[in-house]
């Protein structure tokens, strides 16, 4: 095998791993396996595709060896093959929202529906946690929250934070927090509550990247 052989070879293989990338559904659904593993019905209904289709996608990402599976009882589950993938899609996802303009543009504007706060960086949220002036909320489904968590967050998911809004004190700032910064529960969140007179704002990061950052977690 001569160097020009050789090169095309490798640079062929490894743009296998990019054409799997290369997708918005396959992308939606790397973010969702950072929080975990799902089984494909889950996965179909978080990301508003049929189950055939969403099935074809981790097909894909499968052969790319970017995601597995392992079975519980009747169920296959899929999640990331291995924490090198949650740390490839956060470096593109970080590259899309800094170099392409549009897609700062389309998270400034989409938030603007729901408040026009500036969301808080998980380093300074770290520094707001030690005063012990601010609340962490975790909006993720319980589940979610049941495999990890940011230390000290309580859970209300979304859909819960209506009835649950009394158990909240307005005498601390409330930090809310989701899957990460393409997740809109946190925007929702925030939305709720300041409107019911709370003093609220979203991280900008979630949970996964709390994680990745080495933060305290439970």
């Amino acid at each position: 095998m001569d160097k020009r052989e050789f090169k095309n070879k490798v640079y062929g293989e490894l743009a296998k791993t990019t054409k799997a990338l290369a997708n918005p559904h396959r992308m939606e659904i790397i973010d969702l396996l950072a929080q975990g593993s799902f089984p494909v019905e889950t996965i179909a209904q978080y990301t508003g595709m049929s189950i055939a289709n969403a099935s074809q996608h981790l097909q894909v990402l499968k052969s790319a060896r970017l995601v597995d599976t392992t079975r519980r009882g009747n169920f296959i589950h899929y999640h990331l093959a291995n924490e090198k993938v949650f740390q490839t899609w956060r470096s593109l996802r970080e590259l899309g929202i800094a170099h392409n303009a549009e897609v700062e543009k389309l998270m400034n504007d989409y938030r603007k529906g729901y408040h026009p706060l500036e969301p808080i960086a998980a380093d300074e949220l770290l520094k707001k946690i030690e005063t012990g002036k601010v609340v962490l909320l975790d909006v993720r489904p319980e589940e979610e929250y049941a495999r990890g968590h940011i230390h000290r967050a309580l859970s209300m998911p979304i859909d819960q934070i209506s009835k649950r809004i009394k158990e909240l004190s307005k005498d601390k700032e409330i930090i809310a927090y989701c899957r990460g910064p393409l997740c809109v529960y946190a925007d929702e969140a925030v939305e709720l509550l300041t409107k019911t007179g709370f003093s609220a704002n979203r991280m900008v990061e979630g949970f996964p990247d709390w994680q990745a950052k080495g933060y305290p977690i439970e």
